[in-house]
C-alpha cells in the first residue's frame, strides 16, 4: 500500500459514510493551487473511475497517488480544530494550515 490511512482517520471516514447515501466512498486528490502550489481536496463520491485505487472506503486517482506516495492520513480532533491531515513525505514545505504543500 501506497498511503497509510490511521486508525483515526479510518474511524472518522467511516463516520462520515454512514451519513451520506450507500455506496460512498471518501476521495483525497490533489490540485493546482493553495498559497504553496498544491493542495489536498477531500470529497465525497458515489462512483469509481477507472484509474481510481481504492483502499477500504478511500478511493484516490493514480496521479494524486504519485504525490501522496508513502503519505500518512490522519485525522486530528484537538479543541483548535478537527480535520484530516497528510503526512507527506514529498512534500518539500507546506502552508500553516497544513492543506496546501510544494515539491
Amino acid at each position: 500500500m501506497t498511503i497509510q490511512i490511521t486508525d483515526r482517520a479510518q474511524n472518522e471516514i467511516n463516520n462520515i459514510l454512514k451519513r451520506e447515501k450507500k455506496g460512498s466512498f471518501f476521495r483525497v486528490s490533489i490540485e493546482g493551487g493553495g498559497c504553496s502550489g498544491f493542495k489536498y481536496v477531500f470529497t465525497i463520491e458515489s462512483t469509481i473511475n477507472n484509474d481510481d485505487i481504492k483502499i477500504n472506503n478511500l478511493i484516490i486517482d493514480k496521479i494524486s497517488l504519485k504525490y501522496l506516495e508513502q503519505s500518512i492520513l490522519d485525522y486530528q480532533d484537538t479543541l483548535i480544530e478537527k480535520a484530516f491531515k497528510i503526512q507527506n513525505p514529498n512534500a518539500q514545505s507546506s502552508c500553516g494550515c497544513g492543506i496546501s504543500f510544494s515539491l
